[in-house]
Order: structure tokens, then sequence, then C-alpha cells
């Protein structure tokens, strides 16, 4: 099925009554596929169907199909939301987040702009990684070797291509303003006022280094 969010967005999004036959296909398949509904940037991306079904393809094999626990993707998905300030980025994958085990109180701090601490060293390996990549568009040879020596070379072009994906995602969500499902609230706080005609930008979120090291040590 479609999503049930409101409608309201910088351009309409297609409704179930007017879809043509092509934009039924790709519905269909995101249904179909482990997604189950089609939601996001993906409405967007429907007013071009060939478009919408080359990104629903690529998106359920960076999300569902990659070397990497969904743990640790859904963290490097939550890293993204937050830089980009991407509000229905955040509803969405902070609660797929806590149903693959990601703590809470990290989660929290996260959303709030304080440093996370993580027990577990893969996670904070793949915070760091996705920090560096955000803040600075780069990442740091320990922080690379980090991620390589964990997860392979596959495991290291999977999480970057993750981060850039899920960039592209939050840009298409904030551009079009993408809405909330009807009743949900905005779990982020932006860093300036958000004009409705998008003349200012909002200033990108701060993400703090983390309070543990990528060794398991308290910093």
């Amino acid at each position: 099925m479609m999503s049930e969010g409101a409608t309201v967005g910088r351009i309409p999004f297609p409704d179930e009554e007017g879809l043509t036959p092509e934009q039924r296909r790709v519905v269909d398949a995101v249904v179909a596929g482990p997604r189950g509904v089609l939601i996001g940037p993906l409405r967007a991306a429907l007013h071009r169907p060939e478009l919408a079904d080359a990104w629903q393809r690529f998106g359920a094999m960076l999300r569902y199909d990659t070397s990497l626990p969904p743990r640790l993707s859904e963290l490097a998905i939550l890293v993204t939301a937050r830089r980009w300030n991407s509000q229905l980025e955040w509803h969405v994958h902070a609660a797929a987040a806590e149903k693959a085990g990601l703590p809470a109180s990290a989660m929290e701090s996260l959303r709030v702009g304080e440093p996370p601490h993580f027990e577990d060293e893969a996670d904070a390996e793949v915070y760091e990684f996705s920090r560096e990549l955000q803040i600075s568009g780069q990442v740091g040879e320990e922080t690379y070797k980090k991620i390589k020596g964990r997860w392979g070379a596959v495991g290291v072009v999977e999480l970057t291509t993750l981060i850039g994906y899920y960039t592209l995602v939050s840009m298409t969500l904030n551009a079009h303003h993408i809405p909330l499902p009807d009743g949900a609230a905005s779990p982020l706080e932006l860093g300036g006022p958000c004009p409705e005609d998008g003349s200012l930008p909002v200033s990108l979120a701060a993400i703090p280094a983390s309070t543990s090291r990528a060794d398991g040590s308290v910093s």
C-alpha cells in the first residue's frame, strides 16, 4: 500500500486512484518487497517511474542486503538523518534502529546533539566513520582502516554507499517538504528557522564525537 501520510508538500504526490500503469508497477514492487509500503522519497520519485524503480531497488539492496548488520546500517542512517535535519528519515529509522538493538541512550544523545556513548566497538567505529564523512566529506585513515579491517573492502564500500544514498534521501525529503505521517511530531530540533519558502537554509546539525573510542575505551 501507499503511505497514509498527509499530502502537504511542495509537489503533489500520486495517489492510488490516479496511478499510471508504470507507476502502479513500481508501487506493487515496493509493497511486495521488504519495505511493505511506499513512503518518503519514493512518493516524489514516482513522478518519474523509471527513477522510482531504480531508486527502490538500489535502496532495498543497501538497507536490507549488505554485509553489515541492520543495527550498524541503521546507526549510519541516523547519523545522516541528524546531520541533515531530516525529520521523516529519523522518524522511520529510529524505530528500525531500536528494533535492530541500537541502544536507546545512544540514539537519544544523537537526537539532541550530545555525544553518544557506545559499549560496542563496532557501533563506535561505524558512528565515527559516518560522522567524519558527514561533517567533512572525508574519512581519516585510522577510521577507514577500522571499518575495512572489520568488514573488508566490501563492507567499507557498502557503508560509504549507504551514507551517500541516505544523504540523497535526506535532501529529497527536505527539498520537497515530504511530510511526516499524520499525527507524528517532528523528532528533531532544527538549528535555525525554516521559512515556508525555503529561501534561508536550516543550519546543518553538529555531530559530536562519541565518548567511546573505537577500541572500546572511554575518552
